[in-house]
């Protein structure tokens, strides 16, 4: 049977924590019998969630011999891992274990080295940080998680219900998903695909930052067609002095940023205003309706007007 160990780290998120347990063990498989086996494990036997103590009837010897190794998000993701949880998590993925994050538990397997060279997520308000500590890790922060085979991530709260559900699909097909997402009481895909629904305050680096002034002066002037030598010109640096220094701050380029910001600034219009889709389009800065619905889609996940349907 398919062992599952959830490695719950001190000041652990409950909801991240219960929801592999939830959907691995209610899934079961054609004949009836249990798809997954499932063990909670910890470095020490109570674990503080914040709000109440949890006690682990498993060590980090639980690690051993797992299929699957999912950690789920902490109250403080950039806290240090001991050497011992370090080293738990590269010697399963080294022989050979799926090895999953749920949330901010992606900051543990980039602190383990283990999304060196990778795409990645987490939870969009926690996605600008990972990129900034971990600049070996392409972090993707628009999608509800990401699969690269034995290593995934996945983002915030629900979103690890949607991976969950993946790797059920990948270890036992989609009928067996499909009758875990009734249980679970979810559809098996979310329509408009894989996309945090993010909001539109969105601030990649803290206040202060030597970026700040110039991100404001972006959000400013989304609606003009800038281009890289606008942004560097404006800021009084080379272009390749600003790409580094965005890569360092934000994680991400200045072209991807602002066409980030446009569709945040589009989100808030969509749920805010009665404009047409095509004039917020042009209002933000799209120079066609139809670069901004591709855009928006690619960003959101889904098409201007679902979007508004669901938010407005």
């Amino acid at each position: 049977m398919h062992t599952v160990a959830i490695l719950a780290l001190n000041q652990v998120i409950p909801f991240d924590l219960s929801t592999p347990i939830e959907v691995f063990t209610r899934t079961r498989l054609p004949d009836g019998r249990p798809g997954y086996r499932i063990r909670v494990c910890a470095e020490e036997p109570d674990i503080d969630t914040g709000t109440f103590t949890l006690r682990a009837s498993w060590g980090l010897d639980g690690l051993t011999g797992a299929d699957t190794v999912i950690v789920p998000g902490t109250a403080d993701p950039e806290a240090p891992l001991t050497p011992a949880v370090r080293t738990a998590l590269r010697e399963a993925a080294a022989r050979g274990a799926r090895v999953a994050s749920i949330c901010s538990g992606a900051f543990a397997l980039a602190a383990s080295g283990l999304l060196d060279g990778l795409r990645a997520t987490t939870h969009w308000r926690a996605a600008a940080r990972l990129a900034a500590a971990y600049p070996a890790v392409d972090v993707d922060p628009d999608v509800l998680y990401v699969d690269n085979g034995r290593i995934l991530t996945s983002a915030g709260a629900a979103a690890g219900l949607d991976m969950c559900l993946h790797m059920i699909r990948r270890d036992h097909g989609s009928a067996v998903a499909a009758d875990a997402a009734r249980l679970s009481v979810t559809p098996l895909e979310r329509e408009g695909g894989q996309a945090q629904f993010i909001a539109h305050d969105h601030t990649p680096v803290p206040a202060g930052s030597a970026l700040e002034p110039l991100l404001t002066w972006l959000r400013d002037n989304l609606a003009r067609q800038l281009t890289l030598d606008d942004i560097a010109a404006h800021a009084g640096v080379s272009t390749r002095t600003l790409i580094r220094r965005f890569r360092e701050q934000t994680g991400t380029t200045p072209l991807q940023w602002l066409q980030r910001a446009r569709v945040r600034q589009a989100q808030h219009l969509l749920e805010t205003t009665r404009h047409s889709v095509e004039h917020i389009g042009a209002q933000v800065g799209f120079g066609s309706p139809t670069a901004f619905r591709e855009r928006f889609k690619r960003t959101a996940g889904v098409s201007p007007r679902a979007y508004r349907r669901s938010f407005g």
